[in-house]
């Protein structure tokens, strides 16, 4: 099954979209989106590893087509869900393929089942301070003080404008970007309701980085093979990010590509060859 197929299923008491591709008895790879958009930002690399990869990406609670379970949303939540749906749909072994928000789930998942976790592809998917850039700043003044204030402040990160930003900026040439992925992950932020659940994210992001020296003891416990491929002129996520994975997993493989935050935009060929010589190296995928 090289082409996608698109499906949504029962996970306690929600609905999970997700978008599935290859044959069933191939290595599975668990795809995980990030902030703002959902498992649409996979499109371009689903086709060009489904002829060796069973490949499932759903979209996380609170994005895209799955449910929104409203205020109060956490990445501890979110981790539960994606948790629970990989049971539900008999993912019992898989990669990761990480991105932003993405990262702090997949890591909730690998800590809590090592065993399950084959190995892991990061792609602008962040587990150290020195990964960070200044353009949280504004994100860790509302997590040191959550008036009203701070958190209207972050409103300007769901703006349109903003979101087409993240597609463009750091992106060599600007043409090479569809506006659909941003138009689509607009239309998502601006559904009833979506702002806030989003302001209470960012609010609580700051729960991944407490998390990040257990997601580094995990990466030298057990070692997984790793591959950070990383758009180097991402304005949130560092080069040096991509580099600490090294440090804790010493035969990390990392790749800097030319480009920004959303890599897959410009680079999904590249990313999807790099995974696939990845892969084929990594003895424990199976």
């Amino acid at each position: 099954m090289t082409s996608t197929r698109y499906r949504k299923v029962a996970v306690d008491d929600a609905s999970i979209f997700y978008r599935e591709a290859g044959s069933l008895g191939d290595p599975k790879l668990l795809l995980l989106h990030g902030f703002p958009t959902a498992s649409h930002m996979f499109r371009d690399l689903i086709p060009l590893l489904a002829d060796r990869l069973h490949i499932v990406a759903p979209d996380l609670p609170g994005f895209g087509w799955s449910d929104c379970p409203g205020r109060g949303l956490t990445f501890d939540r979110i981790a539960h869900s994606i948790d629970r749906f990989t049971e539900v749909i008999g993912f019992d072994r898989y990669a990761l393929y990480v991105f932003d928000y993405g990262a702090p789930t997949g890591f909730r998942l690998a800590v809590k089942h090592p065993e399950r976790v084959t190995a892991i592809i990061s792609q602008n998917g962040n587990a150290y301070l020195e990964g960070l850039s200044g353009g949280w700043d504004p994100i860790r003044a509302y997590w040191e003080n959550d008036s009203q204030a701070n958190r209207d402040a972050l409103r300007q990160f769901l703006k349109p404008e903003t979101t087409i930003w993240q597609y463009t900026h750091g992106v060599p040439d600007p043409d090479a970007i569809s506006p659909d992925g941003y138009s689509l992950d607009n239309f998502y932020l601006g559904r009833p309701g979506v702002a806030e659940v989003q302001l209470d994210l960012f609010r609580d992001y700051r729960s991944n980085v407490a998390l990040y020296p257990k997601f580094q003891d995990y990466f030298r416990a057990h070692r997984p093979p790793l591959l950070a491929s990383w758009g180097k002129n991402d304005p949130f996520f560092l080069p040096a990010g991509a580099e600490a994975f090294k440090r804790d997993i010493p035969g990390a493989t990392v790749r800097f590509f030319d480009t920004g935050h959303f890599a897959l935009e410009t680079h999904a060929a590249d990313i999807a060859e790099s995974i696939r010589e990845f892969l084929g190296h990594s003895a424990q995928v199976r």
